[in-house]
């Protein structure tokens, strides 16, 4: 049992892979000009970062998450922000989501994963982690603030310089869908229709299609009407992957505008 964010970072040190390494540093683009530049692996598999999660103690303190998030090795963030998720959802049952105990708990959670946000610095530690927290947060009540203080937030992450804060915008929207509710998908693909990075185009195209699956088609194709003619390639293509073949030559037959 690891106690300490210390423990944690020994523990998994000892388990350090040199081929699994290599693998994972090309895999997530740490190369000089890439997006992940600088970033460094241990050679852990995801599967063996949640092990770790998985025994760390119930009372685990919010404290010791930062040590974790400040790591300079990936696997190492993971694991803090899989912990922050597996606390957050133990507050965000049915049961408690009126409880006020469980709304401070939440809120206090959401603001310490939005204060290390920068550290959630490839597109992994996003995808598997601001659906659960953020995403959830933004459909459950706060004392932080209303849905236009929600909208602001999340306003102020698709607008900031930092490419994870911005796909944290649109990938939070995973969750919403889910929980049925387009708004928020809807307005992020819009507000990142014209990102230049590649992998907000999946990003975006990604959510469309989950936000068509999970709560309506009709809407899906309504926003392409709109948008298909002046959406990057790879996003059209993302967001139509789902449908028939003969509905995703229609799209994809759209002239860019």
């Amino acid at each position: 049992m690891k106690t300490t964010a210390k423990e944690i970072i020994a523990y998994m040190e000892s388990l350090q892979n040199e081929e699994q390494r290599r693998i994972l540093m090309g895999f997530f683009k740490t190369g000089p000009g890439e997006y992940g530049e600088g970033d460094e692996f241990l050679g852990l598999k995801v599967p063996q970062t949640r092990e770790v999660v998985q025994a760390v103690p119930k009372d685990f303190p919010l404290s010791e998450i930062p040590t974790l998030l400040m790591s300079r090795w990936h696997e190492v963030r993971l694991c803090g922000l899989l912990i922050l998720v597996a606390k957050f959802e133990k507050l965000a049952t049915k049961r408690l989501e009126n409880d006020e105990k469980a709304i401070r708990g939440r809120d206090e959670i959401l603001t310490l994963y939005l204060q290390y946000a920068e550290q959630a610095n490839n597109w992994d530690l996003v995808d598997l982690s601001v659906h659960k927290i953020l995403g959830h947060w933004l459909l459950l009540p706060s004392n932080l603030g209303d849905k236009d203080y929600k909208i602001k937030l999340l306003d102020d992450l698709a607008q900031s310089p930092c490419l994870w804060k911005q796909r944290m915008s649109m990938v939070c929207s995973w969750k919403t869908s889910q929980m049925g509710d387009p708004s928020w998908c809807l307005r992020y693909a819009e507000i990142h229709l014209h990102h230049p990075h590649d992998l907000m185009h999946k990003a975006v195209g990604w959510m469309l299609r989950e936000m068509g699956k999970r709560v309506s088609m009709d809407l899906l194709r309504d926003f392409l009407r709109q948008h298909a003619h002046e959406m990057p390639r790879t996003m059209l293509r993302y967001a139509i992957e789902k449908m028939s073949d003969e509905e995703r030559q229609y799209w994809m037959t759209i002239p860019q505008g």
